[in-house]
């Protein structure tokens, strides 16, 4: 998601890190800290990437009450503020109005509610100010926030806006006392009388229907999950705030398919991406496995209905490939260049992702039925990872833009400037990334074990694959600098290992490609200054030519990178280093209030660490970190093929003394409770399913 790069000191990216945002779906609603929406700071109400709302403000007797204090998780968000214009003289402020904001299908309801704390009753007027642009999201977040206010039609109890794709309306209850559209904005005005201790208040419902289609029209997911019974007490109290939540964030970030509604997946990020990622997508099911198989089920449908069909140079479509993204249009910014059809394939790691997650989740108690209806599409996407996936003859997973259009960078470091040699120069393509050939072998194996377990054919041709990919990995990847022995970044156009020393690397631990040694060499730099700081793992090191703690892939913390940094160290078996990550990694959660962006500069300034100000927040993979976290501390692998269930915690626990709740395996389900030292009691699981503590 790099097409954050190339902005004109005319229009530049809206910065998200001091606006209160709230998720639904398809919605998402950004403000100030007031609740007030303003066009030019890039705030709105949008839906379906189409800013509904792109003014709501509120004055009380003529002034705009004073911000105390505001929070949003979800679909809510509640906003404290004082009328110091109102009521008693005094230090003391005695009115304040509350903004209680819930997303809803398709828009928002909001109550303003008055309350007085004065001495004798207080009779004021309360003016709403709203308007609308219909601005597309793209263009907002390119910084192209100056668009005309759409006219608005009002009939003396509700207003509309006529919106690119949309109709829009607003409604309130009690009526106002007046109703008009002055200007750029429809005003409406209330008079309330509010006795001592009293509250009055008054509700505003704005409603969308959609008037054109698009690639996807797909409805909020919330209600399609259960994780109501997901609980996570520790000894350290900022896990279970930050499990709390994150599974409230990622639950308000899931979409239906319109394909098929009862299929939910996870859309990326507020604002700027509430649609269907294919890595981004994945990443979050898989580190959500162990609370259920619902989100990986249909995250794997929603993806496998639009695998590439046929070779196509404009959307990077191949045969077997798992898509990147679908963005409701066609995307064009004319400041970066960058030019996206509405489904664009530009991706090398989301295939073998989606292999790894199919696998996975059937270990996890996923229907053998389901697990049976995607097997075309494993046979489609092992055909790609061994065949186009690998364009030229050395057998390396690589991509190469020819477009010019599209995205330089295609693995999760999507930037253009991402991929560096120790020296800082930018590696040149074609580029074969580490971590994608990783994915890759463990992707290829798991596929082989698939398709012998059900019978079908291809599955030693997969293994065999696999096993020779792990072997060129070995004789091609490994460098040695100033920083020591690692594995490299990538290879670059010439076959060159780049040597930037990156957190890349983390991504191959687990995933069966490593040597016990060369696993101790990636544990000892994930975990070295260059990389871990106190707040995760660094994307660049420090002493790596470009490295800039706020850069975007240079040298920042990636919530989701540092997460699957510390679950590949506990599955190599490097519990120690495991437990460091994580505790590092909730560290920085509860500096963000336990809403992870998805980027952030770990460099501490008194001792928290800065924002990324353009990150999005929430975000899929970050939300369900949470869920790697709480793998890191528990170690579960399930076989629910075999029915056993394994579980190797840390010892000592990272969090203190522990027990989760809530979690599923084989569609059962199980609690674990871990004391401190380790020691681990799993209750709930039926007969016939085995425990085996490791």
């Amino acid at each position: 998601m790099a097409d954050h790069e190339g902005l004109s000191s005319h229009h530049q990216q809206p910065w998200l890190h001091e606006m209160c945002i709230c998720v639904d779906g398809n919605a998402t609603a950004l403000s100030s800290r007031t609740g007030d929406v303003d066009a030019h700071a890039g705030h709105g109400l949008y839906v379906d990437d189409v800013r509904v709302l792109s003014r709501f403000g509120l004055e009380v007797d003529g002034v705009a009450p004073a911000p105390v204090a505001h929070g949003a998780s979800g679909a809510t968000a509640e906003f404290l503020l004082s009328a110091r214009n109102v009521g008693d003289r005094g230090p003391d402020p005695t009115v304040e109005v509350r903004r209680h904001r819930r997303l809803t299908p398709g828009g928002m309801v909001e109550r303003v509610e008055v309350t007085s704390r004065a001495g004798r009753a207080v009779s004021c007027r309360l003016v709403l100010r709203l308007g609308s642009d219909g601005a597309e999201i793209a263009d907002v977040k390119a910084g192209r926030v100056g668009r005309p206010a759409v006219p608005a039609q009002v009939d003396g109890r509700s207003a509309s806006f006529t919106l690119p794709r949309h109709a829009a309306t607003v409604t309130f209850a009690p009526d106002p006392v007046s109703l008009a559209a002055p200007g750029d904005a429809v005003e409406a005005s209330f008079d309330l009388h509010v006795e001592p201790g009293a509250t009055a208040g008054v509700e505003v419902r704005v409603g969308t229907r959609r008037t054109e289609p698009s690639v996807l029209d797909a409805e909020p997911g919330s209600a399609a999950v259960d994780w109501s019974a997901v609980r996570a007490r520790a000894d350290d109290p900022r896990l279970e705030h930050l499990v709390g939540t994150a599974l409230d964030d990622l639950r308000h970030l899931l979409l239906r398919d319109p394909a098929d509604p009862r299929d939910v997946f996870a859309a990326a990020g507020s604002p700027w991406y509430l649609t269907l990622f294919g890595r981004d997508s994945i990443w979050a099911a898989r580190m959500m496995l162990p609370f259920g198989t619902e989100l990986a089920g249909g995250t794997l449908r929603a993806l496998a209905r639009r695998q590439g069909t046929r070779d196509d140079v404009d959307s990077a479509e191949q045969p077997g490939k798992i898509p990147h993204e679908l963005r409701r249009t066609a995307y064009r910014d004319p400041e970066t260049g960058l030019a996206l059809p509405p489904v664009y394939y530009g991706t090398v790691d989301a295939t073998a992702l989606w292999v790894s997650l199919l696998a996975e989740a059937w270990e996890w108690g996923l229907p053998e039925d389901e697990v049976r209806a995607l097997l075309p599409g494993l046979h489609a996407a092992v055909g790609w990872l061994t065949g186009p996936g690998q364009p030229d003859e050395d057998g390396f997973l690589k991509y190469l833009d020819t477009t010019g259009t599209g995205l330089a960078n295609q693995g999760w470091k999507d930037s253009g400037d991402s991929i560096r040699w120790r020296d800082g120069r930018i590696a040149q393509p074609p580029i074969a990334l580490v971590e994608a050939q990783a994915y890759a072998v463990e992707a290829l194996r798991h596929a082989g074990r698939l398709l012998d377990a059900f019978g079908e054919p291809g599955g030693a041709q997969a293994t065999a694959a696999g096993e020779q990919l792990c072997h060129r990995i070995g004789r091609r990847f490994w460098v040695t600098t100033d920083a020591g022995r690692y594995l490299a970044l990538a290879l670059d156009g010439r076959g060159r290992a780049v040597d930037g020393l990156g957190s890349n690397m983390g991504h191959v631990l687990g995933t069966g490609v490593l040597e016990e040694d060369e696993a101790a060499l990636v544990a000892a730099a994930l975990s070295g200054v260059e990389l871990h700081d106190e707040f995760g793992i660094r994307t660049l090191g420090t002493g790596n030519g470009g490295f800039n703690p706020i850069g975007y892939h240079t040298g920042s913390v990636w919530t989701h990178d540092t997460a699957i940094a510390a679950w590949g160290l506990a599955r190599e078996g490097f519990r120690t280093e495991a437990c460091s990550v994580a505790r590092s990694l909730l560290g920085s959660a509860e500096a963000f209030g336990y809403r992870w962006p998805e980027l952030y500069s770990g460099l501490p300034m008194m001792g928290r660490p800065s924002p990324y100000p353009a990150s999005c927040r929430p975000q899929a993979w970050s939300a369900a970190s949470a869920g790697a976290l709480v793998s890191v501390a528990l170690g579960l692998r399930a076989d629910a093929p075999s029915g056993v269930l394994h579980v190797a915690p840390a010892r000592p626990q990272p969090f203190g003394a522990l027990e989760v709740g809530g979690l599923r395996f084989a569609g059962h389900p199980f609690s674990v409770a871990v004391e401190e030292s380790g020691e681990p009691r799993v209750s709930g699981l039926p007969e016939g399913l085995h425990v085996v503590v490791e």
